[in-house]
């Protein structure tokens, strides 16, 4: 599928506060915590607890969420199809797109139990 500016715009203007609660409960559920959640978050986003917990109560669009982002140099790595999307075709423009389809590729990760350190990716040396 085929990103738009259109779609873009649409997933830039949500607010990140509105679906964390369905993050949540969706790792939750499947035996997940809020502490490997909050892992996830902080070493995509560069975040700290304090900071993803001020966004929240700021009710931060996704826009400001990843424009302030410090995307962790590894983020590249996070590779494959999240709701029809191959994540590494998605095009430079569409950056804000890019970031909520990864974040989202290592919600589904945590969330299907793979282990942390798989998810949390590092260069092969």
């Amino acid at each position: 599928m085929k990103v738009t500016t259109e779609k873009n715009e649409k997933v830039a203007n949500m607010v990140f506060a509105n679906i964390y609660p369905l993050y949540l409960n969706r790792l939750e559920k499947n035996g997940r915590t809020k502490e490997e959640f909050h892992k996830v978050l902080t070493w995509f986003t560069g975040y700290t607890e304090d900071e993803l917990q001020t966004l929240i109560d700021q009710k931060a669009t996704y826009r400001t969420l990843f424009e302030n982002a410090k995307i962790h140099p590894n983020a590249h790595l996070i590779k494959g199809v999240v709701c029809g999307y191959r994540i590494e075709t998605i095009e430079d423009e569409f950056e804000i797109y890019k970031q909520c389809r990864r974040m989202e590729k290592l919600i589904d990760e945590l969330a299907k139990g793979r282990k942390m350190e798989k998810i949390l990716r590092e260069e092969k040396k």
